[in-house]
Formats: structure tokens, sequence, C-alpha cells
């Protein structure tokens, strides 16, 4: 976590439209002084936010692959390294997601190695508060990890950013098991795995229903820092949403992993120029419902897996939503 001796983090916020995405990625980069964190010839996990593999959404739901490619690139400096990793989840493989993405052509490229963390080497870790869960050995081995979030809404969590984008590393394609616990787990595993460095994608954002069925909003900018909390609450500032209703992010703060509030937080960008006002994303009854259920393995495995039975459920929810019948359309 980058901060000054007055305990002040650091977060710089670029538009990428007057510049070249690689300039503002590396500008980025030395903004956090990445060489201090990256050793010669040591290994760099780097994970970015690859929520879907459906055609389609993935440009306003994914991060842009051309931010990791030109993290690698920088990176290729100093050290070859690298793994750009992502889990199964509970419709797509990792693999579906960077090849649908368009990670696979990067990765071959440059020479740096695509990983299915769901088929990694993994040991059992207490995570408060679900006790012993598989992580992936590769994410706890001290090594340099390189969050690489997309700036966008969520329905459960309020916010999905650079502590969020960590719930991908549970190596378990249905984590939505998890749930229950999911915002003090998302604070633990921030301390278990240690971001060094968050570049978060505002390319394109999404507000809304998110995290992956919201609506996109090009804003064309960059955030980093060495403090994920800080780089998380703002980005929350600037697109007008609040900090304080983002609970996962103010457990993480309380555990003395990053600075929340705004009077410790020093940004290098200019502010009135990007700031602007998302639409948040509302709980409905409908996904309220979704989640207390996930709790349970059989509804899981056989409501939310199979397709045959979930997407139905789905249309016909969005048809109640659009007619008034489940309450919080956006």
């Amino acid at each position: 976590m980058q901060q000054s001796e007055n305990n002040v983090s650091r977060v710089i916020l670029r538009g990428v439209s007057d510049n070249t995405l690689r300039s503002v990625v590396a500008e980025c980069m030395e903004f956090c002084d990445w060489k201090s964190l990256v050793a010669p010839d040591s290994t760099v996990v780097i994970k970015p936010n690859l929520c879907t593999a459906v055609p389609g959404k993935c440009e306003m739901s994914n991060t842009d692959p051309r931010i990791a490619e030109a993290v690698c690139e920088v990176l290729l400096t100093r050290t070859r390294k690298i793994y750009l990793v992502e889990s199964d989840g509970l419709r797509q493989t990792a693999w579906q997601a960077f090849e649908e993405s368009g990670y696979l052509p990067i990765a071959k490229r440059l020479g740096v190695e695509l990983m299915n963390l769901s088929e990694s080497p993994q040991t059992a870790v207490d995570v408060a508060p679900a006790h012993q869960v598989k992580l992936p050995d590769i994410m706890m081995q001290g090594h340099a990890f390189i969050t690489l979030p997309v700036l966008k809404t969520h329905a459960l969590t309020y916010f999905t950013g650079s502590i969020k984008n960590q719930w991908g590393c549970l190596p378990q394609y249905d984590r939505i098991l998890y749930h229950r616990y999911l915002d003090p787990m998302l604070a633990s595993m921030h301390g278990i795995f240690k971001p060094c460095i968050s570049i978060m994608d505002g390319i394109i954002g999404m507000e809304g229903r998110g995290p992956a069925n919201g609506k996109p909003r090009r804003i064309d900018l960059l955030l980093a820092g060495r403090d994920s909390v800080a780089v998380d609450t703002t980005a929350m500032r600037l697109v007008g949403l609040n900090p304080e209703l983002c609970r996962h992010v103010q457990l993480t703060a309380q555990l003395g992993l990053g600075n929340w509030e705004a009077e410790r937080i020093t940004v290098d960008g200019d502010w009135e120029k990007h700031r602007t006002q998302f639409k948040p994303a509302i709980l409905d009854k409908a996904i309220a419902a979704m989640d207390y259920m996930s709790r349970y393995r059989w509804f899981v495995k056989y409501m939310l897996e199979k397709n045959y039975v979930f997407y139905p459920i789905r249309a016909a929810v969005q048809v109640a939503r659009r007619i008034g019948i489940v309450e919080g359309r956006d």
C-alpha cells in the first residue's frame, strides 16, 4: 500500500482518450513505483476481471485485454515469469472467458502464461469466517500480485472493483455457495493475497444491474494505486456512489489494509473533468431470494447450474421486472 509519511494513500486518475492506452498504463505503473515491487526475474500474477464468456457482454463486463497487454509489456522489461489468471464460473470455464475476451493472442504474442486457477495446485487455508477454503498456491507464494478490475456496480456488494475482483481467485466454480460470507471473506482474502498494484479499467464501466447485466458507460479512464481500498473508494466517489454503502471495502479498511476516508487519499488527476453519476444497482426481491438460496448446494446444483432450469426462470423474472411485479427496475 503506497502511503506518505502522514499515512495518506495516493491514487492516479488518467483519461485515455487523449493519449495511447499503452502510455497511460505505463504512467500508472511508474506512479506505483512498480520496480520497487517486482524484483528482477520474479513471478508476477495478474488477475483481470473476466466474469463472463457471453459474446456481446465481454466488452462491458470484462477487463479490456489491451490493459493486460500493456501491463505485461511493462513487466517484460524486468521478468518473463508472468501469469494471467482466472477461475471457472458456473456458466463458463476460465479458458472460455480468456478466449472470448481476447486474451489468447496476447498471451501467445508476448509469451506469458494463462492459468486456470480451478485447475492449479491448491491448499486449504483458514479464510474467515468460512474457515478452511481451498486457495490456489500461486496466489499465496509471496509473488507480486496485480489486480485489474473493472469499474462496475454490483447488485449484491454495491460496487465491484479491486477487492471484489479477488472473488475470482477462489478456484471453486461453485463459489456462489460462499455468498453468505461474501463481504467478510473478501476482506480476509485481501489480507491473504495482498495485491501490490490495482489498475482499474474505466474505459467502459457498468452501472445499474452489474456486474454483468447492467448498462455500459464509456468514461475512458484508468485509476491506479498501491492501496486497493483507496482505489475502490476513489472510483466510487468519482461516479457518485457512496463508499459507506460498500461493506466489503469498509471491512477491508477496518482490518488496516487500506484507507477509505477521502481526507486520507490524494488524487493525481483531473477530477472535475471525469466525475460523473452512475446509477446504482438495486437489490430487488428476485436477486435477494437467489442469493439466500445459493447457500444450499442442492439449489446451486439443480437450479443455478442447469441452463434449462435457470434461463427460463431468469426470463420470467425479467418479464416480472418490466411489468412491475418485481420491484427495483433499472
